[in-house]
C-alpha cells in the first residue's frame, strides 16, 4: 500500500550493521517499526542521515514503591556527536544548586540576590532582573527560567557562577565522563569562556559572600575533530562551503543525559557518586519547574502565544502546539540548535498510573548547511518526537505491571496565575 513498506528489511539490515559501533535492542526496533508511520519508518531507515539516538526507560515498582529501571536503546553511541544545545543547561542548573548547598554560608541560598560583576572581555554586569518579582537576580530565578523556556541568559549567568573548571571537574568526578562543557551561549572565544565573573551575594546593602573572578585551567581533549554538514554560515553570515567544526563545542552524551535525569528524579536509584548534593527543598523546586508550564507562571510572565505550554516538551506535544492533558506532566530538559533536536524526559500520567523515561536526539538539516536557521524541525524533528512519544505512551498504557506506582512524590503545587 505504501512505498515505505519496503523499508522494513533495510531497517533491520542497517541497524544490525551498526551494532559494533552503536547499541540497539530488538524490542525497541520492532515496536517502532510495527507502529510507525511512513514518515517514522523513513527516518528509522536512515540512521546516518538523521543521526538519531533513543533510550526508552521502563520503570517498575516493588510493593514498597521502589523503582527499577530497564533501558532499551536504539542506535545509541557515545562516540557519535550531536550538538546538545540547551540540554547542557540541566547540569549547569544542578551544579549551581549543589555549589550553593556546599557553600553553607549563612543567609546565602538559591533565593538570595546574586550579582555578577563584569571582570573580563565580553562579560557584562547582572545587577537587576526585570522578570523576577523583586526585580533582582538569584540562582533560583535563573534555574526557573532555564526549565520554563530554556532561557539562554539564565544559563550564561549560572555558567559564570559555576565556572568552567568547577563544572567539568564535578562532572568528571561524578562519572559523567562523556559530558564536556566548554562554553556559555554568549559570543565568546575559548579564552573568554575560561574566565568567569566576580559574583556577590547580598541582602540589601549587606554583602554576604563574594566569589572572586576565576580562570579555568581544565585540560580538554580536542584531539578528535568533529565536523558536520556540507557548509555553514560564519559569524559574518558568509557561506563557507566546508563542514562546520564542532570540535570545541559542548558535548553531552545521551547515556549521560539519561543517567543525570534519573539521578535528579530518583537519586537513590543511582550510585552515590552520580548524585548531586541537593537539599529536599532543591529537589522539590526542580521537580516543580521542570514540569510547570509558562502559562502557570507569574514571574516571569510569558506571552503564551510564543511560549505555549508544550514549548519545551517535544515528546507527544510539540508538533502543532497541542494542549497537554491535565493528568500528564513531563519533567524534562530539551534543546534545539544547528538542526539537532534533543529531549530528556520523564513522563507521568497520574490518571492511568503510567511513568517512563524517553531520551532522544535527531538531526534534521536536509540542505546540509549549518547556522542558516533553515532546518527541518517542523516537518521531521517535532513529528519524530511526537510519534515516538505516543508509541511508547500507548505501549505503557497496556503494559502489565506487578505493582501500581505511587506517583504522589511528583504531584506539585504550581503557581497560581494572577
Amino acid at each position: 500500500m505504501y512505498k515505505w513498506l519496503s523499508c522494513f528489511i533495510p531497517i533491520f539490515v542497517a541497524l544490525a550493521g551498526l551494532q559494533a559501533q552503536s547499541r540497539s535492542d530488538d524490542f525497541l526496533q520492532k515496536l517502532l517499526i510495527e507502529k510507525g508511520s511512513p514518515l517514522l519508518l523513513n527516518i528509522l531507515d536512515k540512521p546516518d542521515s538523521f543521526r538519531y539516538q533513543l533510550i526508552y526507560t521502563q520503570i517498575d515498582r516493588s510493593k514498597h514503591n521502589n523503582p527499577t529501571f530497564t533501558n532499551y536503546y536504539l542506535h545509541v553511541d557515545k562516540e557519535q556527536y550531536f550538538n546538545p544545545a540547551s540540554t547542557v543547561k540541566l547540569p549547569i542548573a544542578l551544579l549551581a544548586l549543589e555549589k550553593l548547598h556546599k557553600l553553607r554560608v549563612p543567609m546565602v541560598d538559591k533565593y538570595t540576590t546574586m550579582l555578577l560583576d563584569s571582570s573580563y572581555s565580553k562579560q557584562t554586569n547582572a545587577w537587576i532582573d526585570s522578570t523576577s518579582e523583586n526585580k533582582l537576580p538569584s540562582v533560583a530565578h535563573y534555574v526557573r527560567k532555564i526549565f520554563l523556556i530554556s532561557d539562554n541568559d539564565a544559563y550564561n549567568r549560572l555558567y559564570e557562577f559555576d565556572g568552567q573548571q568547577y563544572i567539568n571537574d564535578a562532572l568528571q568526578k561524578k562519572g559523567y565522563r562523556n559530558t564536556v562543557i566548554t562554553r556559555s551561549f554568549a559570543p565568546m572565544n575559548e579564552d573568554e569562556n575560561r574566565h568567569t565573573s566576580q559574583v556577590r551575594f547580598v541582602n540589601g546593602d549587606h554583602l554576604l559572600y563574594t566569589q572572586p573572578a576565576a580562570y579555568s585551567n581544565f585540560k580538554f581533549d580536542f584531539s578528535k575533530q568533529i565536523k558536520i554538514g556540507n557548509g555553514h554560515l560564519d559569524r559574518n553570515d558568509s557561506l563557507i562551503m566546508q563542514p562546520m567544526d564542532f570540535t570545541t563545542h559542548n558535548k553531552f552524551a545521551l547515556t549521560d543525559m539519561q543517567q543525570m535525569l534519573q539521578a535528579v528524579l530518583f537519586p537513590s536509584s543511582v550510585s552515590s557518586s552520580k548524585r548531586f548534593d541537593l537539599s529536599d527543598d532543591d529537589y522539590r523546586f526542580l521537580y516543580k519547574y521542570m514540569s510547570q508550564y509558562p502559562s502557570e507562571t507569574n514571574f516571569p510572565k510569558y506571552d503564551t502565544t510564543e511560549y505555549f505550554d508544550s514549548y519545551t516538551k517535544f515528546f507527544f506535544f510539540k508538533a502543532g502546539k497541542k494542549k497537554i492533558p491535565p493528568y500528564i506532566r513531563v519533567f524534562n530538559k530539551a534543546g534545539w540548535s544547528y538542526g539537532f533536536l534533543t529531549d530528556a524526559a520523564y513522563v507521568v500520567d497520574f490518571l492511568n498510573g503510567v511513568e517512563f523515561m524517553l531520551t532522544a536526539t535527531i538531526y534534521t538539516n536536509s540542505d546540509g548547511i549549518l547556522n542558516d536557521d533553515k532546518y527541518d524541525y517542523d516537518t521531521i524533528g517535532y513529528p519524530f518526537f511526537e510519534e515516538v512519544g505516543n508509541i511508547i505512551y500507548n505501549y505503557e498504557l497496556q503494559r502489565q505491571k506487578k505493582n501500581a506506582p505511587d506517583l504522589s512524590k511528583f504531584v506539585m503545587q504550581y503557581d497560581s496565575v494572577r
